[in-house]
């Protein structure tokens, strides 16, 4: 199948299909005689397995490790497990800092008198943030 079949099947834009290709996260497929890609059922798979793994957060080198290790049918599943609980941790700690963050802009926000006057406590705040070396 040509690239937009593929990706329409896999949900994977073309554009993400031709980079994933570039970084080799994606084995190039065959060319037609036309020069055009063609795509198996097995490449499909793999961009849904990538598509579904970046879903989940996980970047594009531990996308590759997966993918390595769902091709490996000695694998351990103990290391797949590590990387989706390491995975996990980052994600937590990225929902605690965007916490935090969402906390200071509405205490910000409740300071703010909202009328038509110039002074405004969250653009001081950042002002400040911006002054500091």
């Amino acid at each position: 199948m040509k690239i937009g079949e593929a990706s329409r099947i896999s949900g994977v834009s073309e554009r993400m299909i031709r980079h994933y290709e570039k970084i080799g996260l994606i084995p190039s497929p065959a060319r037609r005689d036309s020069g055009y890609r063609d795509y198996s059922d097995a490449d499909v798979h793999r961009l849904r397995f990538a598509a579904n793994a970046r879903d989940l957060g996980f970047p594009i080198e531990e996308i590759r490790e997966l993918l390595g290790l769902w091709s490996d049918d000695d694998r351990n599943s103990a290391d797949v497990k590590a990387l989706a609980l390491a995975r996990a941790e980052e994600l937590g700690r990225k929902a605690k800092g965007l916490a935090a963050m969402r906390k200071t802009l509405l205490e910000l926000a409740s300071k703010c008198h909202g009328n038509d006057r110039p002074d405004c406590p969250i653009i001081d705040r950042i002002s400040e943030e911006a002054a500091k070396p």
